[in-house]
C-alpha cells in the first residue's frame, strides 16, 4: 500500500493555496491548511477544503510557526502565503509588514523545515528581476535586481529557503489568476460590463498562471526529489496585457473595444511594473514535468468555472 506524504499548506484563504488543497484532496494526501484567520475563510464556495483540517498561523511570528509545524509534522510545506498587493507594499507606513510576512514568514517556515527535514515549496515571482531586455528569464539565473519592494521582499524570501534548505523547489510565477481571489480577469470583465472601450497596457510581456493549473504541476513535484529553481507558467506563448484582455473578451462574447497604451501613457502605477516577464519553462521538460496547457484553454476553462 502506498503511503502519501503529509502536506501542510500555508495561505489556503488565497488563489493558489485554495487550489493546492484541493488538488491534494483529489489525490487523497493528508493536507492541512493553515492562513492568519482562526479558521477557513475567504473561500469561494463550499468545498472538500473545508472539509479538511486547519490552523491558524501568522507565519511572521517565529514561535508560532515553530509550534504550529512541529505539531502537524508534515513531510512537506507548500508555503503560498505571500503580501501580494504589489501597490500598498510601497506605503513607507507597510514596508516592514511586507518584509515580515515575504521575508521573515518564509524564514520561519525554512528554520522549522530544516529541524524537522521536510521538503519546502515557496511560491515566488518574476519581480524578482528588472524586468528588462526581451529575453526569457531562465530559472537558475541569479541576475537579481527587483523593482520594487513587493519583489525585494520575494526575493529576500528566496535567499532564505535556498541557504537553508538542500530539499527546496522554489517556483516562480507570473500573472496570476484562480477561482478564489480578484485578479485580472475579473477585473477586466467587471469593467467590460460597464464600459464600451478599456485603456490596456501592451508594452509589459508575459504569460498567465491558472492557479487549477498549477496546483497540479506543484503536487506533481513534491513526488519528486528534483529540487531547485523552476518557472511555470501556462504555455501558448507570450502576450501583452492587451493580447489578453482581447482574448477575454472574445471568448466571453463582450464587444467592449480594447484601447491599446504604453505603460507611461497608462500613467505610473506606485509600484514599478516589470515590462519583461518572459519565464523560460524549459527546465521543467528537462526535468520529466509536464508543462502546463496552453493560456487561451486554461482562459477557455477558468470562464466556464467562474460562471461569468
Amino acid at each position: 500500500m502506498e503511503i502519501k506524504m503529509k502536506v501542510l499548506v500555508t495561505g489556503v484563504a488565497g488563489q493558489l493555496g485554495y487550489d493546492v488543497m484541493n488538488e491534494l484532496a483529489k489525490r487523497n494526501y493528508e493536507a492541512v491548511g493553515s492562513d492568519v484567520a482562526p479558521q477557513y475563510s475567504g473561500m469561494v464556495e463550499a468545498s472538500k477544503v473545508s472539509e479538511m483540517p486547519y490552523v491558524q498561523m501568522d507565519i511572521t511570528d517565529e514561535k508560532i510557526v515553530e509550534e504550529c509545524i512541529e505539531k502537524v509534522k508534515p513531510d512537506v510545506v507548500i508555503h503560498c502565503a505571500a503580501w501580494t498587493a504589489v501597490d500598498m507594499a510601497e506605503d513607507d507606513d507597510k514596508i516592514d509588514k511586507v518584509r515580515a510576512v515575504n521575508a521573515g514568514g518564509t524564514r520561519n517556515i525554512a528554520n522549522v523545515c530544516k529541524k524537522l527535514g521536510c521538503k519546502m515549496v515557496y511560491i515566488s515571482t518574476d519581480y524578482v528581476f528588472d524586468g528588462q531586455g526581451t529575453a526569457a528569464w531562465e530559472p537558475d539565473c541569479k541576475d537579481y535586481k527587483p523593482m520594487n519592494v513587493y519583489g525585494q521582499t520575494k526575493l529576500e524570501g528566496e535567499l532564505a529557503v535556498a541557504e537553508l534548505l538542500e530539499r527546496y523547489f522554489i517556483v516562480r510565477i507570473a500573472w496570476v489568476f484562480g477561482k478564489n481571489g480578484k485578479n485580472f480577469i475579473k477585473t477586466m470583465l467587471n469593467v467590460g460590463k460597464t464600459h464600451d472601450t478599456v485603456r490596456v497596457v501592451n508594452d509589459q510581456i508575459g504569460t498567465p498562471t491558472y492557479t487549477y493549473d498549477l496546483a497540479r504541476l506543484l503536487v506533481d513535484m513534491i513526488e519528486t526529489e528534483k529540487y531547485g529553481y523552476y518557472h511555470v507558467t501556462n504555455e501558448g506563448g507570450y502576450i501583452s496585457w492587451y493580447d489578453f484582455t482581447c482574448e477575454i473578451y472574445r471568448q466571453a462574447g463582450y464587444d467592449t473595444k480594447v484601447i491599446p497604451v504604453s505603460t507611461e501613457e497608462y500613467g505610473l502605477s506606485k509600484a514599478a511594473r516589470p515590462y519583461n516577464s518572459r519565464l523560460s519553462k524549459s527546465k521543467l521538460i528537462e526535468n520529466g514535468f509536464t508543462p502546463l496547457p496552453t493560456w487561451q484553454d486554461a482562459l477557455a476553462r477558468y470562464l466556464k468555472e467562474i460562471e461569468y
